[in-house]
């Protein structure tokens, strides 16, 4: 029998999460500070208002969502009391969302080479533990569009034997990544397959990373091999549609490109710079829309 209290633990998050999707960050502040009250501090709560503070951001108000990451971040670093940080499943979270909400606020003041230099100095501290992609992710936001794009690890793959980013000069690549347990990378299949279609001829190449994550179908721990194979028959289900798209397989390209959201969509040009980092599904409009920019330079 669970404890009451895990009901409360878990609804939090959800009632929170579904009053900032209805756009009520009022109701979603008293639900926060409600629970508060009841329950004193929590890695829920930690979590809880780190949505506060994204949903404050989301809206453009800068001061209010800094002032909710920095809350979120001083209640997660007391609760972890110097252990590790993921003893609660909902610290790194909560601290991941507080270091990307003051890292976009900064650069949407026009504060971009400090917001860099915050995310580099949260690299050094966090880099070690689960958060490193995700801090690298929003690094890459800030830093990577305008830069060269990242060799990529194919030593393996699944599906076409891929090209090195190298020797694809002259094409115009966009990076899928993905991963075999993600709901919206099947459902951005359909939109890839018509844009390879309308710009294979012009010279548009697909690449899709993917990675091993430990388990395959229901969650089960998979050792390396049966994880690989796992991918390969939701690849050949769900991703038939994109039978020429090479998927090399490595940790180290998604920790390269800062991919902890999944799908990431980069679009690099034909001289190998990235004009396009977006984690995150795309719609066909906006992909094909920065395709065309890119053909035209």
């Amino acid at each position: 029998m669970l404890p009451a209290l895990f009901f409360l633990y878990v609804s939090l998050v959800n009632d929170v999460r579904d009053l900032i999707a209805r756009h009520d960050l009022a109701a979603a502040e008293r639900a926060a500070e409600a629970y508060r009250a009841q329950t004193g501090a929590t890695g829920e709560l930690a979590a809880a208002l780190s949505w506060i503070a994204r949903g404050a951001l989301e809206r453009g108000e800068l001061d209010r969502a800094d002032a909710y990451a920095a809350d979120t971040r001083k209640l997660a670093v007391h609760l972890l009391g110097g252990g590790p940080l993921d003893r609660d499943p909902w610290l790194p979270t909560a601290l991941g969302a507080s270091i990307e909400v003051h890292a976009q606020a900064m650069a949407a003041r026009g504060e971009r080479p400090e917001a860099i230099g915050f995310l580099r100095e949260q690299l050094k501290l966090f880099g070690a533990t689960s958060l490193h992609e995700r801090i690298q992710k929003n690094l890459n936001l800030l830093n990577l569009e305008g830069k060269p794009a990242p060799p990529l690890a194919m030593d393996e793959w699944l599906g076409p034997k891929p090209v090195p980013l190298a020797a694809l000069r002259g094409h115009p690549v966009l990076l899928f990544f993905w991963a075999h347990w993600c709901g919206d990378c099947k459902g951005e299949v359909a939109v890839l397959a018509r844009l390879q279609t309308t710009y294979r001829r012009k010279g548009l190449v697909l690449i899709g990373p993917t990675r091993l994550y430990g388990y395959a179908a229901a969650g089960e721990d998979a050792a390396p091999a049966v994880e690989k194979q796992y991918i390969e028959q939701v690849r050949r289900r769900y991703y038939s549609a994109l039978p020429d798209m090479p998927a090399p397989l490595s940790a180290a390209n998604f920790l390269a490109y800062g991919s902890s959201t999944t799908p990431t969509l980069i679009l690099i040009d034909s001289r190998g710079i990235v004009r396009l980092y977006h984690p995150g599904a795309m719609s066909e409009s906006e992909l094909s829309a920065r395709i065309q920019a890119i053909l035209r330079q």
